[in-house]
């Protein structure tokens, strides 16, 4: 029986023993719940993704000139790539192969379509274009121009290259100091709905009316509608029915360089002088053949900038467009929004340069 008794004692020991053993694995696995694995909460930590507010934010702009392969308009998306890099934003340069207030209309439906953050307009059509600008502004999309404005109803304001009419008297000016004894002369100028070049057209004839300017003679005003081939063809022809011209006035960058052209291939340099408005890389050799000796501008790549600059502070909310307020545009300094009694509220970047033999090669644009 004592034994009986040890023998049960013994086994339920060893039971017992047992099932602490079986327990004790259960305890020892605690560390199975792999608390790291639960506290990846990396995915919690994730939450700044979400909240990347920048990658909401508008930063697609547009450059829109009157038409494309135009050394002018691609010297102005020079500075507009420059002023996006330092804003961080981006810049597409847009427009349609011809100087053409339709096609840009239809490109301009589109790029309102797709929701983007700004526009700068070089405008074919001053009043053409004035329902779409206000279709873009109606959408919330900033519009400004340069270069060529449209009506103040179609946009917030203008980025005026230099004041309406030094442009043009400088042009005047320059006739008579090619042509010093006077004399017939033309202006080839760019379309004939253009309204800066129409613009610049009325000041040369009211500077012509002056006593000083009594000696020039106006004989025709004939558009190249800024394509090359028919400025070329243009010049020519005023060559043929002017015998006695003396200076061609082209105040469009794609004319002058085409009428220059022309005076070269026919013989004519030292007889027929150009002047207007160019671009010191495409005008150099003209001004050193002495075929355009002399013709203005203000700095295309400049107005490129201070354009991307306006667009930017007008989509931030620094400014609203309206009369007084000023914003900063980079190198350029700060500028103040003024109201023209006939080009409306507008930016002014200064004023037209003369460039000649003494001074072209200063400059590489």
């Amino acid at each position: 029986m004592k034994y009986r008794s040890l023998l049960l004692t013994l086994t339920a020991l060893t039971v017992f023993s047992l099932l602490l053993s079986a327990c004790a694995p259960a305890a020892t696995e605690a560390p199975a719940t792999e608390a790291p694995a639960a506290t990846e909460a990396p995915a919690a930590t994730e939450a700044p993704a979400a909240t990347e507010a920048p990658a909401a934010a508008c930063e697609n702009y547009v450059l829109v000139p009157k038409n494309l392969g135009n050394p002018y308009f691609d010297t102005s998306n020079k500075g507009a790539q420059e002023a996006a890099g330092e804003l961080g934003i981006s810049v597409l340069y847009q427009g349609s192969a011809t100087a053409d207030a339709a096609e840009q209309i239809t490109l301009l439906n589109s790029l309102i379509a797709q929701g983007v953050c700004g526009l700068a307009i070089s405008a074919n059509d001053s009043d053409a274009l004035v329902p779409t600008g206000k279709a873009a502004m109606e959408a919330g999309i900033p519009v400004v121009t340069f270069d060529s404005a449209i009506a103040p109803d179609g946009r917030l304001f203008h980025i005026n290259q230099a004041v309406l009419h030094d442009i043009g008297a400088i042009e005047i000016k320059m006739a008579l100091a090619l042509a010093p004894e006077g004399g017939q002369i033309a202006i080839l100028s760019a379309t004939s709905t253009a309204p800066n070049q129409n613009a610049w057209i009325d000041v040369m004839k009211e500077e012509l009316a002056k006593p000083e300017y009594a000696s020039l003679e106006l004989v025709e005003v004939v558009y190249g509608d800024d394509d090359d081939t028919k400025s070329y063809n243009e010049a020519q022809a005023l060559f043929t029915k002017y015998p006695d011209l003396k200076v061609i006035i082209a105040p469009t960058t794609v004319g002058i360089a085409a009428s220059a052209r022309a005076v070269t291939d026919a013989g004519l340099i030292g007889k027929v002088f150009v002047t207007g408005l160019g671009t010191p890389n495409q005008m150099r050799e003209y001004v050193k053949s002495g075929a355009a000796p002399q013709f203005a501008l203000w700095n295309p790549l400049d107005l490129g900038y201070l354009s991307v600059y306006a667009l930017h502070a007008l989509a931030t909310g620094e400014i609203e467009g309206k009369e007084g307020e000023t914003f900063s545009a980079g190198r350029l300094g700060e500028y103040t929004i003024g109201n023209d009694p006939d080009l409306g509220l507008n930016v002014l970047y200064g004023e037209p340069f003369v460039y000649n033999a003494e001074n072209i090669d200063n400059f590489d644009w």
